[in-house]
């Protein structure tokens, strides 16, 4: 078992799967009504619940005449389009039957990387949250195409989890968590009760789900823990297939697999830059590098060895070690030009290089968030 609680007062994200909630035919519907009591329970007992769900294709591809999942991009979209209305008229009838209030959210990745929409979407969640109400979110399926195509709704409730400042992510899958195998091919498979830190070998045992109705993996939930650990939150995995798990959380017990934050919760601002779209990539060498991961220190123009990407000054950047793969993002205070005649030189040299100066650093620490670290 693993020994994972909750609290009244504290803000929970639950995202579920297709997998939990429908099947071949479409939308289970006394499945949403067991995922819903058990939302219930949990705001009974003072818990703030956001839903991030899944299914909209699911509950829609019947009145296409669809069988499995649509194979094409456009029938997704037009199954999604119909299937939207019947899921969250579902999740409102049933939610109604205990009293209670249910409020339809749609996003695209763009509403949660643009900070003027960044800042609308918390608060409102946060607004409907003080009102009593459950927020439910998905994907704008309908005009979004990579999203839909690659089911990132699991990476969703990561942003929406740090969007909102949970204190705990939940997702709720067709499994009952994190195994050591395959447990579809192998018998023998082990759940994972506890990941203290998502490294090489627990990517390495993240398998693909066998579900055809939803489009996401055990890959897409761990890097959805990990993106959810950087901020700050924790994340459970667990088989929303069975009955009264949401509920057990009360009790401070429960099968799945719970991931731990990698540190406290960070700012605002900082959750704001962890997902927010790139306009490039710093290559640094391994003293700036170590600098930025240990010491906690701004960016100087004399660790900086390489550039791509088109970008001008306050646009956000990804940055990189010399294996090319992003550990952090900020925001640079000199364009691409100008880092072209800056990079690795000494802060004093900036003036003599550009005629001016911004500043020492090409990004401050107050600007700066580590990822994937």
């Amino acid at each position: 078992m693993t020994k994972v609680g909750i609290k009244n007062g504290q803000r929970v994200v639950v995202k579920i799967g297709s997998g939990v909630i429908s099947d071949d035919a479409g939308l289970d519907l006394k499945q949403v009504q067991a995922v819903a009591e058990d939302v219930c329970a949990l705001r009974d007992a003072g818990i703030e619940v956001i839903l991030v769900s899944s299914g909209a294709v699911a509950a829609g591809k019947d009145a296409l005449g669809v069988s499995g999942r649509p194979s094409t991009i456009p029938l997704q979209q037009a199954a999604a389009a119909v299937g939207q209305s019947r899921l969250i008229n579902a999740y409102k009838e049933i939610f109604n039957r205990y009293e209670r209030t249910v409020a339809q959210v749609l996003l695209t990745r763009d509403d949660l990387t643009h900070r003027r929409r960044y800042t609308n979407a918390h608060n409102t969640l946060r607004t409907l949250l003080e009102y009593g109400i459950t927020p439910i979110i998905n994907e704008n399926d309908t005009v979004v195409v990579e999203e839909i195509r690659f089911g990132d709704n699991d990476s969703l409730s990561a942003q929406v989890a740090s969007l909102i400042e949970a204190d705990l992510l939940v997702i709720l899958s067709d499994v009952d968590g994190l195994y050591d195998a395959n447990p579809a091919e192998n018998p023998e498979a082990k759940l994972i009760p506890h990941v203290q830190n998502i490294d090489a070998d627990i990517l390495a045992v993240a398998g693909d789900s066998s579900s055809t109705i939803g489009t996401g993996g055990m890959m897409t939930k761990v890097a959805a823990a990990r993106s959810a650990s950087t901020a700050g939150i924790g994340t459970l995995i667990l088989n929303g297939r069975k009955e009264g798990l949401l509920r057990n959380l009360l009790k401070g017990e429960v099968r799945g697999t719970y991931f731990d934050p990698a540190g406290e919760k960070i700012s605002a601002r900082k959750r704001w830059l962890s997902f927010s779209k790139s306009a490039g990539c710093l290559v640094l060498d391994e003293g700036a590098c170590r600098a930025l991961r240990r010491g906690g220190k701004s960016l100087l123009p004399s660790g900086v060895r390489s550039l791509d990407g088109a970008f001008d000054r306050g646009d956000i950047v990804e940055l990189c070690g010399e294996d090319r793969a992003p550990f952090a993002k900020g925001t640079v205070e000199y364009s691409r030009h100008e880092m072209e005649q800056i990079k690795g030189k000494q802060s004093t040299e900036i003036t003599d290089a550009l005629g001016y100066t911004y500043g020492d650093e090409v990004i401050h620490r107050d600007n700066l968030v580590l990822i994937n670290s």
